[in-house]
């Protein structure tokens, strides 16, 4: 894996996730309701992310950010199975992007964390044609599969780590 790759993969993660900082809970403090009124389903995933404070938003992401320190670490030193959980988490990040995306269109608004989206998916996609070069696709889309459900119970445990340290 090319060490451009790995090294900018945290500072990729930083740059996102400190957008998502800065606005996400007053973005969500000010469109809760008109969400609850358009999208009812999501009334559960609504009230949990207007209840989490800047405070308990951030501890999660640290949280998420010393993982990923901890993957970049271990594949520079070439630990088993390295590259392949460097390529889960990635896939994972950049997928997040696109659901960022998606997320904009149905609210037909800024949503927190769409500008870096924006500007990182060409990132993602020079990163993700250096990683199909080395990688066949069966590969990736298990990996990506890995690293979404991997990335998805963790946020879990990452919003509740922020909730009980804040």
């Amino acid at each position: 894996m090319d060490l451009f790759l790995i090294i900018s993969f945290p500072l990729a993660f930083i740059v996102h996730d400190v957008e998502e900082i800065v606005v996400q809970h007053k973005w969500m403090s000010t469109h809760k309701e008109d969400l609850l009124r358009r999208f009812p389903r999501a009334r559960r995933i609504v009230f949990h992310l207007s209840g989490l404070s800047t405070k308990a938003f951030s501890i999660a992401v640290l949280e998420e950010l010393v993982l990923l320190l901890i993957a970049t670490a271990y594949i520079l030193v070439g630990g088993p199975y390295a590259n392949e959980l460097w390529i889960a988490l990635f896939l994972a990040f950049s997928i997040h992007f696109v659901i960022h995306l998606v997320q904009g269109i149905i609210v037909r608004d800024y949503i927190p964390g769409l500008i870096t989206s924006i500007l990182l998916i060409p990132y993602s996609l020079f990163c993700i044609d250096n990683i199909c070069g080395e990688t066949s696709y069966g590969k990736i889309a298990l990996l990506a599969a890995i690293g979404l459900a991997t990335i998805a119970a963790n946020l879990r445990f990452a919003h509740w780590l922020g909730n009980k340290l804040s």
